[in-house]
């Protein structure tokens, strides 16, 4: 699906709709790796934004909220894009086969978005696992990447993941990745001094050996063992698995306070839940912002985390957003008719800081787009005033700890301060 929004269109009563110039990929596309619609020579009055997020599968609810969240950004505020007409296409890194994201397909996008002319920026994607794959392709064609999720620190920061990184991304020489939500060892630190908090002194930890969910559970030991929180074994899951029951059984012979997931909800987050129970393991459950989604509490069972399970999320809740962040939420919730999943306003945001450096280089140019974008700083968006830092990272470190009660996600308070 493609979007297209031009300035004027922004005086007009109908903007709300914006023109279809493009069709969106479907992930057999994807995997056929056929050309969208639109590319060949350049339009210099046009400015293509693309995201690549998983359309297909158990994160389509939290998706759909995020390009939603895109929309909104381009529909209200495109006149910042220096006269440009702004043309959105939605593009799926998921299979159907799958169920998530796929290596292939989040490769192809990249390849397609740097193959078209007119794309300016690519938003996404929603995995870290799959930025590892599009982030070098991207990088030596100057292509602006602007996360709204993906949170592993090796993208940006030397000596927070492996040896390689974040030089592997950057085959140019040249930064053009960036982010608009804290890091993975940020959110692993404050969990660990929360879990030391709660009065937890042992933890069993698991992960589901992909990118982002093996990465914060090992740092979420380290912080453990700052916090003189016993780890009693860690562990990758198999998340094709249909379920863990003999795992948990194993679990709960060590008698632990506490059990840390590193994963999504795509990675069994929810089955992990109801197999604690099963087993009988009398433990709280802990999990990262992979598994902050409506879909987490449906895959589980809201009776098998209820005043049990604990979750860490970078920044606040959409519930308690205030100021121009409560803003987005009132004007999503009127526009949409249902409160937006957590990283909406990370969506919005990100496509606010696409039009922003699209307007201030004040031309199409990928490399002077990139450079822009780098540049922003004292940016008055839905999450706060920030600005990024010299990595291509958000100054805002705000880190939110949540419980699941009564069936919901509530608040419970700020981490870290």
């Amino acid at each position: 699906m493609t979007w297209r929004c031009g300035p004027m269109k922004l005086f007009i009563a109908a903007a709300a709709l914006l023109t279809v110039a493009v069709g969106c990929p479907s992930s057999s596309d994807v995997e056929r790796g056929a050309a969208p619609r639109g590319t060949g020579a350049a339009d210099s009055k046009v400015v293509r934004i693309v995201s690549s997020l998983p359309r297909t599968g158990s994160a389509v609810a939290q998706t759909d909220t995020i390009v939603n969240g895109i929309k909104m950004a381009i529909e209200e505020a495109s006149h910042e894009a220096g006269g440009f007409a702004i043309e959105y296409s939605d593009w799926d890194d998921a299979t159907a086969a799958k169920g998530s994201w796929s290596a292939e397909a989040e490769e192809n996008n990249a390849k397609r978005a740097v193959a078209d002319p007119d794309v300016m920026v690519y938003i996404g994607p929603y995995n870290s696992g799959a930025a590892k794959i599009s982030a070098p392709i991207l990088n030596n064609a100057d292509l602006l990447m602007i996360s709204p999720t993906s949170t592993w620190p090796g993208f940006t920061k030397e000596g927070m993941g492996d040896a390689n990184e974040p030089g592997i991304y950057r085959p140019s020489g040249r930064l053009n990745y960036t982010r608009v939500v804290p890091t993975d060892d940020r959110q692993a630190e404050v969990a660990a001094a929360w879990a030391k908090e709660m009065g937890i002194e042992s933890v069993y930890i698991l992960d589901d050996g992909e990118v982002y969910g093996r990465g914060i559970a090992t740092m979420f030991e380290e912080g453990c063992v700052d916090h003189d929180i016993d780890v009693l074994g860690h562990e990758s899951i198999d998340p094709k698995a249909q379920e863990f029951r003999s795992l948990m059984t194993k679990i709960n012979a060590t008698g632990p306070d506490l059990v840390y997931f590193g994963g999504t909800t795509q990675s069994k987050g929810g089955q992990i839940a109801k197999d604690m129970i099963a087993a009988g393991v009398d433990a709280k459950l802990m999990v990262p912002d992979g598994c902050y989604e409506r879909a987490f509490i449906e895959a589980a069972g809201a009776e098998n985390l209820n005043d049990r399970c604990f979750l860490t999320f970078g920044g606040m809740p959409p519930d308690k957003q205030v100021g121009k962040g409560k803003e987005f939420v009132d004007r999503y919730k009127e526009k949409y008719g249902s409160m937006p999943e957590a990283y909406a306003i990370y969506a919005y945001e990100a496509a606010r800081v696409a039009l922003k450096a699209i307007g201030d280089a004040g031309r199409k140019d990928r490399r002077a787009i990139a450079d822009a974008a780098l540049a922003i700083e004292s940016f008055e968006g839905a999450l706060g005033t920030w600005s990024f830092d010299e990595n291509g990272d958000t100054d805002l470190l705000k880190m939110s700890g949540i419980a699941v009660r009564n069936g919901a996600f509530e608040f419970v308070k700020l981490l870290g301060e």
